[in-house]
């Protein structure tokens, strides 16, 4: 039986934390709180927060091969330098619905951003999963999404994860990373039982799957055959994403909900905090940068 520790980060709380990224370069942690417009880190050692304010809500950020961060806002794509506060337009979007926003991305293997979306305050499969590149190229790769989370990749490069939330389902996809394009979708894990549908999710140096599930407040882990094999409660309410970092990339690091602006809303202190959990015998995987040079 294996006996981790799990701490909770900091005082800092949010509305709507998610996508933590740990940054290998400089040895901090990013993440978002997508209703306060913020993007956030921290070093862990001062326990100092950092914050830059963003235009709009945030979908989700990704580490860039210049130093910059990515931001996927609401319907566009920024730069983000976090040595002077640039904020730089990329891209802009159009959805296919009205009351839409971007949500829940990570970059490929090859250095493309794979981001989904979803409608706002309503079940409404209208939410796409698209594929960015660093020339500002933008493909649909999917499309009847209601909320589009839990997006990673196999060690390999060569299986892409993904889910709507709403359907209680983990999918996976053949990746063919030279063309971008992705085909043989498949049922990987039903989380009904569970009682709870997947949110964010990472994949390990092993291939393994950590999900959060974003309503019975744990972290599972699913094994390259999709079986679960660890379930840990979580000190905070609406677990939301999970990363793998930290000097020796062993500790799983994972934001919460305090007010998703909807069905999520809790008074718990701890909810909206990021935790850290260790001990576990995870090893991660070095962030894939988006590629921008």
């Amino acid at each position: 039986m294996i006996n981790h520790s799990i701490d909770i980060i900091g005082s800092s709380r949010d509305a709507l934390g998610e996508c933590p990224l740990w940054d290998d370069r400089k040895q901090i942690l990013y993440w978002i709180d997508s209703h306060a417009h913020l993007v956030k880190s921290t070093d862990l050692k001062s326990a100092c927060v950092r914050t830059w304010k963003m235009p709009s809500q945030i979908g989700a950020i990704a580490l860039c091969e210049s130093g910059r961060l990515l931001v996927a806002e609401a319907d566009s794509f920024h730069f983000l330098d976090t040595e002077t506060g640039e904020v730089t337009q990329f891209v802009d979007m159009v959805h296919p619905a009205p009351n839409m926003r971007l949500n829940d991305g990570r970059v490929d293997r090859e250095g493309r951003f794979v981001i989904g979306s979803m409608a706002l305050g309503r079940r409404e499969p209208v939410g796409e999963l698209y594929q960015l590149d660093g020339k500002g190229s933008l493909k649909v790769l999917e499309t009847g999404i209601c909320v589009a989370n839990s997006t990673c990749f196999s060690p390999d490069g060569k299986y892409l994860y993904f889910s709507d939330s709403l359907s209680d389902q983990l999918r996976r996809y053949r990746y063919d990373s030279s063309s971008g394009s992705i085909s043989g979708r498949t049922r990987f894990v039903d989380t009904t039982s569970l009682k709870s549908g997947p949110d964010g999710a990472t994949i390990d140096a092993h291939g393994n799957l950590w999900a959060a599930m974003v309503i019975s407040g744990q972290l599972a882990r699913f094994r390259r055959n999709g079986r679960l094999d660890m379930l840990i409660d979580l000190p905070t309410v609406y677990p939301s994403c999970p990363c793998i970092g930290g000097r020796d990339l062993d500790t799983i690091f994972v934001t919460s909900i305090s007010n998703s602006g909807n069905a999520l809303r809790s008074e718990n202190p701890n909810a909206g905090a990021v935790v850290a959990i260790k001990d576990t015998g995870v090893k991660g995987l070095v962030e894939c940068r988006f590629n921008d040079l």
